[in-house]
């Protein structure tokens, strides 16, 4: 996902908002845009936290330019009809002159799994523990929302393993639930048997497989 937030000479007219943006991921490998004695608009596009791709196109009335690497920098001068012009910034430097920014930035998402015994949706006993932990990092994490999906192994037909893991996420959110976590910012949703931990035959009983992994974001 990818954010512009618009900033010509006072950085902080626009912090308020930055800040709600913030709760929202908002600043997460995003373009930056970031004020300036000049009166300009500057977007410095952010690695992302994972290393994937990213990019976003800077356009004005007279052209546009498109930022796809690391600290690039599209500059736009107001009272001009010039197209961007596209350079590359230091990142030290960056972070220097914007500590406000990246300090809003939110923690990156955190991964979590856990397991269930053979054929229903009770969570083992060293699972119950980490989904605890689960829980702890998420209520710390303002505005965080989750995501629970549910896998099986291939023991039994297609469609109730697809059932069976609906069921194993819809479990999970309702532990969340029931320990605090606000029911409007979890999904659940079930992937059956089709994405193996452990890539395995038809009719196999791989523990790694019943799971159900969630996703703090």
């Amino acid at each position: 996902m990818q954010w512009m937030i618009e900033m010509t000479n006072a950085l902080t007219r626009f912090l308020p908002a930055l800040r709600r943006l913030a709760g929202l991921g908002a600043l997460a490998g995003a373009a930056l845009l970031a004020a300036c004695s000049t009166p300009a608009t500057r977007v410095v596009l952010l690695p992302q936290d994972d290393g994937t791709p990213s990019a976003v196109v800077v356009r004005t009335e007279s052209g546009q330019q498109q930022l796809d690497r690391p600290y690039q920098r599209a500059t736009a001068p107001h009272g001009t009809q010039a197209a961007p012009t596209v350079d590359t910034v230091d990142p030290a430097r960056l972070r220097q002159d914007n500590p406000e920014l990246f300090n809003l930035r939110p923690p990156p998402p955190r991964h979590y799994t856990v397991y269930f015994i053979t054929g229903g949706t009770t969570l083992t006993d060293a699972s119950q523990q980490a989904l605890q932990e689960m829980l702890a990092v998420a209520l710390a994490r303002p505005g965080a929302d989750i995501v629970v999906t549910g896998h099986t192994d291939t023991v039994g037909p297609g469609p109730r393993n697809d059932a069976l893991s609906r069921e194993r996420a819809a479990e999970v959110r309702q532990m969340l639930v029931q320990r605090g976590f606000p029911a409007e910012r979890i999904e659940a949703r079930g992937r059956g048997e089709r994405e193996p931990a452990v890539p395995t035959g038809d009719e196999v009983d791989e523990p790694q497989n019943r799971r159900v992994t969630i996703d703090v974001r």
